[in-house]
């Protein structure tokens, strides 16, 4: 990841997201989960649930970035947070991409790497 600061408050961080082909290698999964829940208590939850997954970006939006098992967890217990008033999207993403970001930035601590 690479990330670009302007002086209007834009910043623009590069992301490399594994390709469809990688992925079947690879064992990690990105994605945005976005919501829109209507109770608080719920939405309270929901959001300590998502933060065992990932880092929370904006008050509605967490970024995860896990192994395709815990995905597939993850996919599986959303459904007990949203009723029909409700709304919970996920976005995984492949490929290369770019996010533009405007005002507070919350620091982005890369995965681990180990050396031997």
């Amino acid at each position: 990841m690479s990330r670009l600061s302007s002086d209007n408050g834009l910043s623009m961080e590069e992301y490399f997201f594994e390709s469809n082909e990688e992925s079947q290698r690879g064992d990690r999964v990105f994605a945005l989960v976005i919501y829109d829940i209507v109770e608080n208590r719920k939405r309270t939850r929901f959001a300590k649930f998502m933060k065992g997954y990932g880092m929370r970006i904006q008050k509605s939006c967490f970024e995860v970035t896990i192994s395709h098992k815990v995905f597939e967890k993850l996919l599986q217990n959303i459904g007990k947070y949203c009723d029909s008033e409700d709304s919970i999207r996920v976005y995984r993403i492949h490929g290369r991409g770019q996010v533009y970001q405007w005002g507070r930035k919350e620091e982005v601590e890369d995965e681990d790497v180990v050396i031997l």
